[in-house]
């Protein structure tokens, strides 16, 4: 992850005139004077693994929004300008939920699984979100019409459409998800009328009805019963618009500038993704459910848990900030509005045909077994299973006189290679077991 700079901060950053500023170790994509200390400049891009960052989950808006805990120190017309920034990143939470919800039913009671996931897949996804984004979707009862936004694809998915939409359970599979959506769009509609509520006392109030209805509408889309009767894949989008309404909550925090409560919440929420993915992939029964998970879960490790680090680094930050720090931070003033837009137009301007994940996902599946990928996916949340296969590894290697596979060597190697070698020694060593028990 590579935050981008205008040219001229660039060169000053090359030169020692100006300083990223780090928190919790990591840049917050804000630059200081090296000399006076005065902040002098925000990122106006920011690139993963080359590519611009596009979140699939997480709000692209969250990149600053941590930098504008300062409303004690600015005026009314500039929180209004800061009002806008959350208004956006609301609008955008919204969307998010409205294309994952709409392909929950299409995973969950399509009876050709294969089909029905390589219709809804990472790219899929990230078209359906950049058209809603666009207006080009309509939204009917907390739902967007699968067979329109379906109608150009190839006619096995039309079909696998149709016979979901006149399943005897999609009208209640709806019903369901239907309740719980109408509750997050009246949460939602509270909390931006709240922002225009001039007592403090009143609007504070509002903010607390909105996210107290937030965590009952969790409840709906995970509860034990739903996440028990489908796959792996459909566990994930319904963690996904959790995560979406998680996020909304903790704006409701941001927005009465309870740093230390947004912080606690970020932290919370970003371990939570970490160990649903992990009970997600644990889950995994399949290469077709392999192909869809591998991409998108490369993805939200990537890009969207990258922006939530950023969020909470930028809230540690304001909070370790002194009071003349503070005042000089809200003196900056930058236009949050323009820098919402800013933000939305440095996202890829069209969705790649084939993701990067997606390619990544074909070159592994070639050469690693299923099982393989499964713990290469494993790796990108739990860096200590790794140590211990390396650990492994490095026990048998040495046992079997492999004397290139030091430790040293292992730490350097691929996820690919750790996990590939790791089965290789495992099979053998379970191997020699079953013959040493045979001649006993």
């Amino acid at each position: 992850m590579l935050f981008e700079f205008t040219p001229a901060i660039k060169a000053g950053i090359e030169v020692g005139k100006y300083t990223e500023i780090l928190s919790n170790g990591i840049s917050i994509g804000i630059v200081r004077d090296t000399v006076s200390g005065s902040f002098v400049a925000h990122a106006d891009g920011i690139l993963v693994d080359s590519y611009p960052i596009s979140p699939l989950v997480v709000p692209v808006q969250f990149l600053m929004t941590g930098v504008y805990m300062v409303q004690n120190h600015i005026t009314s017309s500039e929180i209004s300008q800061q009002n806008g920034f959350v208004r956006a990143a609301l609008q955008s939470l919204q969307t998010n939920l409205e294309v994952l919800q709409a392909t929950i039913a299409l995973i969950e009671l399509s009876r050709t699984p294969s089909i029905a996931l390589e219709a809804v897949k990472l790219h899929q996804a990230l078209k359906l979100k950049k058209k809603a984004e666009e207006m080009q979707l309509e939204v009917r009862n907390g739902f967007i019409d699968l067979q329109q936004i379906f109608k150009n694809q190839k006619s096995e998915i039309r079909q696998i459409v149709k016979e979901v939409v006149y399943n005897d359970n999609f009208k209640q599979h709806c019903t369901i998800l239907l309740q719980a959506y109408k509750v997050f769009i009246e949460a939602i509609n509270r909390l931006q009328t709240a922002l225009t509520i001039q007592n403090t006392s009143h609007r504070y109030a509002e903010f607390d009805s909105a996210r107290e209805m937030l965590f009952k509408v969790l409840e709906d889309y995970i509860n034990s019963q739903s996440l028990e009767a489908t796959s792996a894949p459909g566990q994930l989008r319904r963690f996904e618009c959790a995560w979406a309404i998680e996020q909304a909550i903790i704006v409701t925090y941001q927005i009465q500038n309870e740093v230390l409560a947004v912080s606690d919440q970020l932290c919370h929420l970003r371990n939570k993704i970490k160990e649903q993915i992990c009970t997600v992939i644990n889950n995994c029964e399949s290469y077709d459910e392999l192909s869809f998970l591998f991409p998108e879960i490369s993805r939200i490790c990537k890009h969207d848990l990258a922006i939530l680090e950023i969020w909470q680094a930028q809230v540690d930050w304001v909070h370790s900030l002194s009071e003349m720090e503070m005042k000089l931070l809200a003196r900056k003033n930058w236009n949050t509005l323009e820098l919402a837009s800013f933000l939305d137009t440095h996202q890829s301007t069209t969705v790649p045909l084939v993701p990067p994940e997606e390619l990544i996902y074909e070159d592994l599946a070639k050469n690693s077994h299923f099982y393989s990928i499964l713990d290469q996916l494993i790796f990108l949340f739990k860096p200590v299973l790794r140590q211990e296969y390396e650990v492994y590894i490095n026990q048998q290697a040495h046992a079997t006189g492999h004397n290139r596979l030091v430790q040293r060597n292992l730490q350097q190697a691929s996820d690919m290679t750790i996990a590939n070698l790791y089965y290789y020694f495992r099979v053998r060593d379970e191997s020699n077991t079953e013959e040493t028990l045979a001649l006993v």
